[in-house]
């Protein structure tokens, strides 16, 4: 049976990589882009295709940040497939991200450098915003959505003949100090993209929990510092230029510096070798890449709580149930109108 294999935010950077290196492994695999930019999914396709010409790559329209498309995707997705074997939840964004710059010459001299470059604790802030659905942007993007995107894919995920894996795509940013139950749209603090990420972990732990009897198992990966779109917009392109030789020389003496999409790939790839029952549900798997240039996968412990972890699965689930009450009515609205 040909696999199918769904990656959200795959039009470019880690999770073009994955797609390229999926298609080298198996290229009998039903392979799906989910973008919210149809245009630069049709390139990607197309250059999937350059190298893998007899390759199954079709393109779904979504933006895991508005859950209207999140709910049309899902529809589409399961009128075209009767399974899905691995849910790759890679879509994010950092919206305006801002560096103190005290905070950052600071720890640029001092012995806290890598771990300052690696995680960007306590050096970035970013502004949010609510969305048409009245969602802080960032949690919508990162979790909320990817979250409504599981549970309207549970019948393809849920299956008694085979099991099926959720990859969430976290960071080493993902800060328990960022987040708070009593807040976990991040609406009152400034590190709403840490928040998120934090809670993603927390979200994998909870589906776990309840899905594994079921055939569902979740795993989290950190890719490492990794220059994309998203890393290259924290400061501006001139300074990049100015600092790459220091990163590289640093990449000699730490292994999370992958700083290629195809590196910061490698714990997205590698779990899709693995059996979903192995994995460890504790733990996040790191991307990581020596100082010669080897890829390689380890697992790290999450510091997460399960009981925080159901208590944020709950609020998930009263959360969903609100806004689809809010589409309905919505959509109530405009039949009573027309």
């Amino acid at each position: 049976m040909k696999k199918v294999v769904l990656v959200t935010g795959a039009n470019s950077g880690i999770g073009l990589a994955l797609c390229e290196r999926l298609l080298s492994q198996d290229a009998q695999l039903q392979l799906c882009l989910a973008c919210r930019n149809m245009q630069r999914a049709e390139a990607a396709r197309q250059a999937l295709l350059v190298s893998h010409p007899q390759a199954q790559v079709t393109l779904l329209h979504l933006d895991v940040g508005n859950m209207r498309s999140v709910l049309s995707a899902a529809e589409e997705f399961k009128q075209k497939y009767n399974r899905l074997d691995y849910l790759y939840l890679n879509a994010g964004i950092m919206p305006n991200p801002r560096v103190d710059h005290k905070a950052f010459y600071k720890g640029l001299f001092s012995s806290n450098v890598v771990r300052m470059f690696a995680t960007g604790e306590g050096l970035l802030t970013q502004e949010d915003k609510v969305t048409p659905n009245g969602l802080q942007e960032v949690f919508a993007t990162n979790l909320f959505g990817h979250f409504l995107l599981v549970r309207e894919l549970e019948p393809l995920l849920c299956q008694m003949d085979h099991n099926s894996l959720v990859i969430w795509t976290s960071s080493s940013n993902a800060q328990r100090s960022a987040f708070s139950l009593d807040d976990i749209q991040h609406q009152k603090g400034r590190e709403p993209y840490s928040s998120s990420k934090y809670a993603s972990d927390l979200l994998s732990l909870a589906l776990n929990r309840h899905y594994n009897n079921r055939g569902l198992y979740a795993s989290v990966i950190c890719p490492g510092l990794v220059m994309t779109n998203l890393t290259y917009g924290i400061l501006p392109s001139f300074f990049w230029t100015l600092i790459m030789p220091i990163m590289w020389l640093i990449r000699i003496f730490t292994n999370t510096f992958t700083l290629s999409p195809y590196n910061g790939a490698e714990a997205l790839f590698w779990l899709f070798m693995q059996k979903p029952e192995s994995l460890d549900s504790m733990a996040k798997y790191h991307s990581l890449t020596s100082g010669l240039g080897n890829n390689y996968t380890q697992p790290h412990k999450m510091d997460i709580d399960e009981n925080v972890s159901e208590a944020l699965y709950v609020k998930l689930l009263e959360l969903e149930d609100t806004v689809r009450k809010k589409l309905r009515d919505e959509d109530v609205d405009i039949k009573a109108k027309n």
